[in-house]
Parts: C-alpha cells; structure tokens; sequence
C-alpha cells in the first residue's frame, strides 16, 4: 500500500468524502470545533492541554496550520469529512502509528471529530467503516484505539458494532506521561 505521508489517500462513499485537512475547510470546521455540545466527545489525550476548541476561522486556520505541519512531519494525518449531501464539512477524522513506552506500543491511534449533529451510531459508523479496514496497512500496526468516554452512548454503539472492544489498559501520555482511560480497540 501507498506510503500515507508520501501520498494521502481519498476516502469516498455515497454520503462521505475524506480528503487531507486543507485551508479551505476553516469555515465550516470552525463550525464543528466551536460546537460546545460537540466538544465532550474530541480526544485531546496527551495534546499539551488543547482541547480542540476553535470557535473562530482565525483559531481554526491555526490548527489545520499545525495538522498540515504535522503530516509533513510525518507525525499524524488528518482527514476532513466532507458530507456530500450538504457539500460542508462535518468534521475530522486523524490517525497515526504510536510509538511509546507502554501497553498501546505500535498501535494505530483514531481520534473521529464530529459535529453534535453528527454524533450518532449510524454517522459514527459509516464513517470509520470507510477508513479502518485500510488504517492497518496505511500505518503499519495490528491494532487500532479509539477513546470513547463512558457518556458517548451512541459512539460505544457505533464502535461495539464495528467489532471494536473495551479495555482496561492505560495510555500513558508521551508528552505529559498522565495514564488516560476509556480506550476501545480492534485488531486486524
């Protein structure tokens, strides 16, 4: 498979379309991340205190800023979901391999930013069926995790349905070395 930082993958169904954050999605991202009910459901784990909370285009054109900073640093990717219905963006979606000192060593961290709207099972779902089956190869690991908090009922939905299972296991912070819970994770 393609090397995802030397060429990102797009992503499409017939709701969906993931393509590389660019700068032109800080208006309508600005919507998602200035989405206080919203915001509970972000995994800002281990980001050096932000909380992903950009309710303005200026604050949302500085993050994407980073995210593209990031990629070519090979250190994360970060998709923008684009509904194709509506034509705006609704939300984001990052992965990238973990290297770290404990127990999710090597595997493949999901972080799925949603607006409010679109916090449901079915939303949810549709979205990471559309990118997980090639997140294995894409970043080189036999696990995936994703932080579901024990309030995000439709999201514990939409992961149980995917075949994803809860675990006890802490990551522990690589930059703030805090043990950070409600991980679920799936295997290959």
């Amino acid at each position: 498979m393609t090397n995802v930082y030397e060429r990102c993958p797009v992503f499409e169904s017939g709701e969906y379309l993931f393509r590389l954050s660019s700068l032109e999605d800080a208006k309508d991202l600005a919507e998602v991340y200035g989405d206080k009910s919203a915001l509970p459901f972000f995994n800002s784990d281990n980001c050096h205190g932000d909380n992903f909370y950009y309710p303005d285009v200026e604050q949302m054109r500085k993050a994407i800023e980073f995210w593209q900073s990031s990629y070519a640093s090979k250190w994360f990717v970060r998709w923008t979901i684009h509904n194709k219905r509506t034509e705006k963006a609704i939300g984001s979606i990052e992965l990238f391999h973990r290297v770290a000192d404990d127990e999710f060593n090597h595997v493949g961290v999901l972080r799925l930013d949603v607006k409010s709207e679109f916090e449901t099972a079915g939303c949810l779902t549709a979205i990471m069926c559309m990118i997980i089956p090639d997140a294995f190869d894409l970043f080189d690991c036999e696990e995936i995790i994703t932080k579901v908090p024990v309030y995000a009922i439709e999201r514990i939905k939409a992961v149980q349905d995917i075949g994803f299972s809860k675990t006890d296991r802490l990551l522990v912070g690589t930059m703030d070395g805090y043990a950070y819970k409600d991980y679920w994770f799936i295997k290959r």
